[in-house]
């Protein structure tokens, strides 16, 4: 026996411990000293009593089946594996334990809801805290609290806070979704008289959403559903359940919206409790989230703190990021500090959001605010606002009448509690220091749901994440984090199979089918994500399930969009012709695209409703192409014959028009931009005898473009793969390392901590742009891991069981090194060049096989292990 699997889980989240559904898929890595498996057994015991033991011939250790019967709500689970292959029989791993949740059929708690005074409206009301008391006569052995809210809750017993997620119960789709949480609370108990306590606010349910500050549309009334259960040494069970026992009263939380900022009143009476009101609310099944929670993950200290007047200090936290601030110097008793939050200061220091301020169609003008207050009781108390979160670097703190300690101020980085699974580094600190931007920009738009920015809008929009999907799951497991939030896009298809811009829909698009926002729902390039996303996880994880579960919604949307093609025509085409050409049935071009999204502006840029109006049909028929097509592959994996060869005609039919439609013979696209030959090549939609011609056009328009980019949300985070898979790298590099906007090192040279979603976020004049935090275009960071570093999957790989080393090198990186931990093992790759010669290191993990390609061409093939080769580079070859 040799080693020991390691790595083990299961496919759910959980805070303090993993919490499953009754039947989890159960995954683990292959023993380092193995080359593969060909066999595993397992062993498991449920609430100490062993299950049969499960023995099988298999080389399968990602998601398997949960092989026992399905366990009961609150059991506990430990399970333990060992796998054989041609080195013989390993031995056994480290159990692994995780916990049943307390399954909906179980629950019997009713729902509470606070009995509410004057509606302040929304953004402007209070959180209510519901409470109940109950009695403790037996010795405790555990106890664990099954907590869920229409609202943001957080739950206390005896005072002490439950858990460490935030945010709770995150953001679904609350019509058809509602996750709880399970928490382990017995050190709170104490024999005699107890208390459990929740603070309820509006949350992502009944607040503020979007960048017009509109209402939520999930609910009118807050709830919150409560079991306590006390496991008795005596072997007896004691169960405390939310219901007509329980009181609400208001809490010195006296706003709360997790957009525009929380108020506290620490010194205030909250007043008299009233009974709660009791099943107010409807509500879906209860279910477990497979998404890590969201927590607060490291604490800053201001870099500065700049006062500006009397009473006005500016705190420069270095770092653009998503959280909030504690303050614990709250000055003497009826000290008001007002704390409001944003990405940019100025050059005397103040700080400035209009920016971010937006215009309401019809309507007037939206402020943008973030904004804390809190006023002291005088009694050394800390304030922490639990029940909002903020995107930002700087914060303005005002207060009339006292001074203020810097030590007293901390910011606290909250997001979903990722972990991070790809590293890069290269000799050049620039581009370590572009990847290091990304990655916080990803962080800052992780929490709960991929956002798009975390201070205008904090919407899960589709086009953002299925552009960055690639690079977030090298750089984080991001595999429970998305399926989540799948399973929010699908919740909100509308009927006719659209995919809503941005998900979870607190604006209800699929019920106000003749809004303003539902007429700009089903654009190319966003939509698409139900498609792109989930292949994603398959290629990077190998679970099929994802796949499965998605088909439905998949198909639905390629045909709602093949349907549109048909029916729809863009008017430039039908002063072309009164009557559809043949190949027009094929071309998507009638109803509302976004299209490449903050391509740099033309001269004279177009007003917005020039813009609207243009045809966008390439990118739409694009679109449609490869979403066709990637549809057909998922057929064939979820062996679906029919459907794969049904959608791999229509996919071809579908090139052909775009052909037709939008390239000439010699390779030119009627759109004639950078963004369209980028796309064209990395869709596979270029005719092999034309592909020379259409990258030569791609790369002449990048030189009359003095070197800089041309491109915007769709396309940025292919264009420097498709340039050095083509054979220009150079071009490659150039773009990459260009210092004048728009580059990515302009924004760097302006000061961005994070991705701006603008090209100049931060212009020549030092004025701010849209938001200084949207990570779409750092999907650059991709390039850097699979072509400067060098490491990417092979094609056809799922789950990295094969995979390629090719790095890319240039003169000022000499030398890259990364790790990524994929479902088979940890890969790391080091290269440096040197007098003439390549040096690279490869270590291959059991269960996967390793192609390197040097750059002069020469491949070879590497077993598992760790493996160093020297070749002379391409330029001692010449």
């Amino acid at each position: 026996m040799s080693g020991a699997p390691d790595r083990l889980r299961i496919d759910s989240g959980g805070d303090q411990f993993t919490v499953s559904g009754a039947a989890p898929r159960l995954s683990w890595r292959i023993p380092r000293a193995f080359t593969g498996q060909s066999a595993y057994e397992l062993e498991a015991t449920v609430d100490g009593t062993p299950l049969a033991r499960v023995a099988r011939t298999s080389k399968e250790h990602l998601f398997i089946a949960w092989p026992w019967a399905p366990r009961r709500s609150c059991q506990r689970v430990t399970w333990r594996v060992r796998v054989r292959s041609e080195q013989g029989l390993s031995d056994w791993s480290a159990s692994s334990a995780f916990e049943v949740g307390l399954l909906n059929d179980d629950w019997t708690a009713r729902w509470i809801s606070p009995v509410e005074g004057v509606d302040e409206g929304y953004g402007n009301r209070p959180a209510y805290a519901l409470s109940t008391r109950f009695e403790v006569s037996a010795d405790v052995l555990s106890a664990r609290l099954y907590a869920t809210a229409l609202g943001v809750y957080e739950a206390f017993v005896n005072g002490h806070r439950a858990g460490t997620a935030e945010l709770t119960p995150g953001s679904t789709s609350y019509d058809r979704t509602l996750y709880a949480q399970a928490m382990d609370v017995t050190d709170a108990l104490r024999q005699g008289s107890n208390e459990v306590e929740v603070l309820l606010s509006d949350g992502w349910y009944r607040g503020k959403t979007g960048g017009f500050r509109l209402p939520s549309g999930w609910g009118t009334t807050t709830a919150a559903r409560l079991e306590l259960h006390l496991w008795n040494q005596d072997g007896t069970r004691t169960v405390v359940r939310s219901g007509e026992r329980w009181t609400s009263r208001p809490s010195k939380i006296t706003r709360a919206d997790l957009m525009d900022g929380q108020s506290m009143d620490l010194g205030s009476s909250t007043g008299p409790s009233q009974p709660v009101l009791i099943d107010q609310v409807v509500a879906p099944g209860i279910d477990w989230s497979p998404a890590p929670p969201v927590r607060r993950i490291e604490s800053r200290p201001p870099a500065s703190l700049r006062q500006i007047d009397a009473g006005t200090w500016v705190a420069d936290f270095g770092q653009n990021a998503s959280g909030w601030i504690s303050l614990a110097d709250l000055g003497p008793a009826g000290t008001r500090t007002v704390i409001d939050h944003g990405e940019f200061a100025g050059p005397d220091g103040e700080l400035t959001t209009a920016h971010l301020d937006s215009v309401l169609p019809g309507g007037g003008p939206v402020r943008f605010v973030q904004r804390d207050e809190v006023v002291s009781a005088g009694g050394g108390e800390v304030f922490e606002p639990r029940h909002t979160v903020h995107g930002f670097q700087y914060a303005r703190l005002r207060r009339d009448s006292a001074e203020l300690d810097p030590a007293s101020v901390t910011m606290h980085v909250v997001h979903s509690d990722l972990t991070r699974t790809g590293t890069f580094e290269c000799a050049n600190a620039d581009i370590n220091r572009l990847h290091d931007i990304a990655v916080w920009s990803f962080r800052g738009n992780a929490v709960d749901v991929p956002t798009d920015c975390p201070t205008r809008e904090r919407l899960g929009w589709t086009g953002d994440y299925q552009v960055f999907a690639p690079a977030a799951a090298r750089l984080y497991d991001v595999h429970g984090f998305t399926r989540k939030w799948l399973r929010s896009v699908r919740d909100d298809q509308l009927s006719d199979g659209r995919i809503a811009n941005f998900s979870p829909d607190g604006r209800r698009t699929k019920l106000h089918l003749e809004d303003r926002l539902a007429k700009s729902t089903g654009s190319a390039g966003w939509g698409d994500a139900i498609v792109a996303v989930p292949i994603e996880l398959y290629e990077t994880y190998g679970d099929r399930e994802v796949l499965a579960e998605n088909w439905e919604a998949m198909v639905r949307w390629v045909e709602w969009t093949l349907a549109a093609a048909h029916e729809y025509r863009h008017p430039s085409r039908i002063e072309r012709s009164a009557e559809p050409l043949p190949h027009e049935e094929f071309i998507w071009d009638g109803t509302y695209h976004w299209g490449e999204w903050c391509e740099p502006r033309t001269d004279p840029p177009l007003s917005w409703e020039e813009w609207q109006r243009s045809d966008k049909g390439e990118v739409g028929t694009a679109y449609l192409y490869r979403s066709s097509a990637t549809l057909a592959r998922i057929a064939a994996i979820l062996d679906r014959p029919v459907e794969a060869e049904r959608h791999m005609r229509i996919a071809d039919q579908v090139r052909a028009a775009w052909r037709t439609e939008f390239l000439d013979d010699s390779g030119r696209t009627t759109g004639d931009s950078q963004a369209g030959y980028v796309r064209a090549l990395a869709f596979g939609l270029v005719p092999e005898e034309v592909r020379g011609a259409v990258v030569r056009r791609l790369i002449e328009l990048i030189r009359a473009a003095g070197n800089h980019l041309g491109t915007g949300f769709l396309s940025t985070g292919e264009l420097l793969p498709v340039l050095a898979d083509s054979g220009y790298a150079d071009v490659a590099y150039d773009l990459l390392f260009q210092r004048t906007s728009p580059s990515w090192l302009a924004m760097l040279d302006r000061g961005a901590t994070t991705i701006w979603e603008d090209w100049d976020g931060v212009d020549d004049d030092g004025n701010p742009h849209e938001s200084l935090n949207h990570y779409s275009k750092g999907a650059v960071v991709h390039f850097l891991h699979t072509h400067v570093l060098g490491l990417r999957q092979a094609n056809g790989s799922a789950g990295w069981e094969s995979f390629v080393v090719s790095p890319v090198p240039h003169p000022d990186i000499p030398w890259a090194r990364g790790t990524y931990e994929s479902p088979q093992g940890t890969i790391e790759v080091a290269w440096h060049t040197a007098g003439g010669t390549l040096q690279l290191e490869v270590d291959v993990p059991p269960g996967s096989t390793a192609e390197v390609i040097f750059p002069h061409g020469e491949t070879t093939t590497l077993p598992a292990g760790r493996s160093t080769l020297t070749r002379p580079t391409r330029e001692a070859l010449r």
